[in-house]
């Protein structure tokens, strides 16, 4: 591929965790700059980018106003807290930067609709931070339903678990409506991959959760409706071992992705049978799906492209993320039709 004849120049809102890959990401892709990181922590910008960049030049504030006014910055990556990202999401679009933001592109579906608004009024890119959807095993998962090799899609499970470290405490102390608890961070993923292959509107959702004294879902599990017999099957936890898979169940066969959240060094692993007798085990090139998310977002603003997840999908998601979190606190299934 022909190196592009200019890069977008980023911005990264926050000196978060998810800043490990997606730092190095954004130095690494290849129609991309790391021109600032900005943080409300005195020192943290600076740490974070000696850590995973050193030596890199890029600008570092502490502060996060004086990001969105750099006019060197063009786009931002928002990894602040769930409960913040509707209001620096608007306050970066009104800056003029298009946004990358961190799943979940906010709490509630009018949120995601202002951000809409936002963007279309600015004509900037505004996109949510599912990073999996870029790697190349998910391609090849497409593939196989493509080709027919597993038949009519009837039901997808997604899993999607870790053990939660002290130090990621701060993620279940305060309950899902001002953004904790395990769903707004990781079953969000599970959500999200149902949609993907189950790709009607859904009618109702079923769950069953988990939750800590602070009101937080730490757990759940769940089925979601949609329609025709085709169903959804979704868990997650932070008091389970490690696990982010799916598998999709056709009538003529089934696929799985066996490691949706690729670490360096993995290698990606797509197995599948059918009812005949077939049946393979796929061992996929190593790719970074961080990377793959950034050029790709950097290629829609840089080249006008439509980006692959649009905030249509923002907002179902939401909607159904929304729906689940009510039918586990009631007991209820909660319909969407």
């Amino acid at each position: 591929m022909s190196e592009p004849t200019r890069k977008l120049r980023w911005g990264i809102l926050g000196a978060a965790r998810v800043n490990e890959r997606l730092l190095p990401a954004i130095v690494e892709a290849r129609n991309s700059e790391l021109a600032a990181i900005a943080s409300r922590r005195p020192g943290a910008a600076a740490a974070c980018l000696a850590r995973y960049a050193p030596g890199h030049g890029a600008k570092t504030y502490d502060a996060l106003e004086p990001l969105l006014e750099d006019p060197a910055v063009e786009a931002v990556y928002l990894p602040l807290a769930n409960q913040e990202h509707a209001e620096w999401g608007l306050k970066a679009l009104e800056a003029g930067k298009h946004l990358l933001c961190e799943k979940p592109m906010a709490l509630r579906v009018a949120d995601i609709e202002a951000i809409e608004r936002a963007a279309l009024e600015r004509g900037l890119v505004a996109m949510e931070g599912f990073m999996y959807r870029f790697h190349p095993q998910h391609r090849r998962i497409r593939d196989l339903l493509d080709a027919g090799v597993l038949g009519d899609i009837r039901s997808v499970r997604a899993t999607y678990s870790f053990t939660m470290r002290p130090a990621r405490m701060y993620r279940i102390d305060r309950p899902p409506e001002q953004g904790g608890g395990a769903m707004w961070d990781i079953g969000c993923y599970a959500i999200h991959s149902l949609r993907t292959y189950l790709d009607t509107p859904p009618l109702a959702v079923a769950a069953l959760a988990h939750h800590n004294a602070h009101g937080a879902d730490t757990g759940m599990s769940g089925v979601v409706d949609f329609g025709g017999g085709r169903h959804g099957l979704f868990d997650f936890s932070f008091e389970r071992a490690r696990r982010s898979e799916y598998e999709i169940i056709g009538t003529q066969g089934g696929a799985k992705c066996h490691t949706v959240w690729q670490l360096p060094g993995d290698t990606p692993v797509v197995s599948w049978w059918t009812e005949d007798g077939r049946e393979g085990v796929e061992r996929l090139a190593p790719a970074n799906h961080f990377r793959l998310e950034v050029e790709h977002f950097a290629d829609c603003v840089l080249e006008g492209r439509t980006p692959a997840l649009a905030l249509a999908d923002a907002k179902a998601n939401c909607r159904l993320v929304g729906a689940a979190l009510r039918s586990a606190a009631t007991g209820r299934a909660e319909r969407l039709d």
